[in-house]
């Protein structure tokens, strides 16, 4: 601690459970006692393509106000990920503030997207009129939690920067005095879930000028559909011409609201956001290999794998640990990197564009991380 820095005692206390996910809480207290500074450090595995490794992300950042601007929470973040740094090879921030995390080795690494879907769009490719209400619709409550788990789990828990959700997930938002909660739709065929959408909560006296859906999945392409025909409907009732859905481009849905008529609108940030940042490089490859070696269609021994993988483990190749995170989670392509300064030597470039071919494509599905469960 530098002598500028107030004298805080750091503390960790490990082991608390919060909503399916193991928690570390990271705090200053002065020597009375009284809080100065807090973080929360979750446990869960980050997948990286086929292959998924134990990371931790920050959450939770603040500080008192009477103490705010004296050094603490640098001094704070710093410790935390030293801590972080014995455990796994991988951080996370899931809404970074801007400017702030990249001075920690943070980068952003998963791009902002989301569907916007027109009404009209959906009227036209369903055929049906939608004053009539969609058949099998009604609202969700608690004991629909497991089905929908199952239905994400399957839809999205391979994607790079998703971790399966287990039993006792629930980041729904409770209703309180000003907020309604959640607006949970369920699709029920036969009996059973067959799948769900989750309207963002919003505050009682907004005006109803907009519809967001944080999340909507579905078993299939018809019950999909279905739900946004059910969407869409809520939107002609408002007099809303089109509504958005946070679900990316390459999904199911995605795809089901890309055959009737819809835009998808992508935000690369240039800080903030979602963020990661390597704490072990050679660990963090080594655990990796077996999804490199997979990309590249490397079963056997090969020398000239071999040689790339060495010089990527030990920094000769893209030496920047940023860098080298985008490129691991599809951020950005091998073409990126070359364009930011990092050119690969032409032995190694085929190789390199088999290891980093960006997101949206065959071998990497796009990074994408919902609203409800960032980490």
């Amino acid at each position: 601690m530098s002598d500028h820095e107030p004298r805080a005692a750091y503390t960790e206390l490990a082991d608390q459970e919060v909503r399916s996910l193991r928690v570390r809480y990271c705090r200053l207290r002065t020597a009375g006692g009284k809080p100065v500074a807090e973080l929360e450090v979750l446990s869960f595995h980050l997948r990286f393509g086929a292959v998924a490794v134990a990371a931790e992300g920050i959450g939770g950042v603040e500080t008192q106000p009477g103490f705010r601007r004296q050094g603490h929470m640098g001094r704070l973040l710093r410790q935390a990920l030293a801590g972080m740094a014995q455990r796994v090879d991988v951080a996370c921030v899931s809404d970074g503030i801007e400017g702030v995390y990249e001075q920690f080795g943070f980068v952003g690494a998963v791009a902002e997207g989301h569907l916007v879907i027109p009404v009209r769009s959906v009227e036209q490719a369903a055929g049906d009129d939608l004053g009539t209400a969609v058949p099998g619709i009604r609202s969700g409550s608690p004991a629909d939690l497991p089905a929908m788990i199952r239905m994400y789990n399957t839809a999205h828990a391979q994607r790079p920067w998703t971790h399966a959700r287990h039993t006792g997930w629930n980041r729904l938002i409770p209703q309180a005095t000003w907020k309604p909660g959640s607006q949970t739709l369920i699709l029920q065929t036969d009996g059973a879930a067959a799948g769900y959408a989750v309207l963002q909560g919003r505050a009682f006296g907004d005006p109803l000028s907009s519809l967001t859906v944080d999340e909507l999945v579905a078993e299939n392409a018809a019950a999909a559909r279905r739900l946004l025909m059910a969407i869409a409907r809520l939107c002609w009732k408002r007099r809303l011409s089109e509504f958005t859905v946070r679900e990316p481009a390459d999904g199911l849905t995605g795809r089901v609201a890309r055959h009737m008529g819809c835009t998808y609108q992508q935000r690369y940030p240039p800080s903030g956001g979602m963020m990661a940042a390597v704490l072990n490089r050679s660990s963090l490859l080594r655990k990796l290999e077996p999804e490199l070696r997979r990309r590249a269609a490397v079963q056997q021994p090969d020398q000239v794998y071999d040689k790339a993988f060495d010089a990527l483990r030990r920094g000769d190749l893209f030496p920047d640990d940023k860098a080298l995170i985008r490129l691991l989670l599809g951020y950005w392509a091998t073409d990126d990197a070359y364009v930011h300064g990092m050119p690969v030597p032409e032995r190694y470039r085929d190789l390199c564009n088999a290891w980093f071919p960006g997101g949206g494509t065959q071998s990497l599905p796009t990074p994408y991380a919902h609203r409800l469960d960032r980490y």
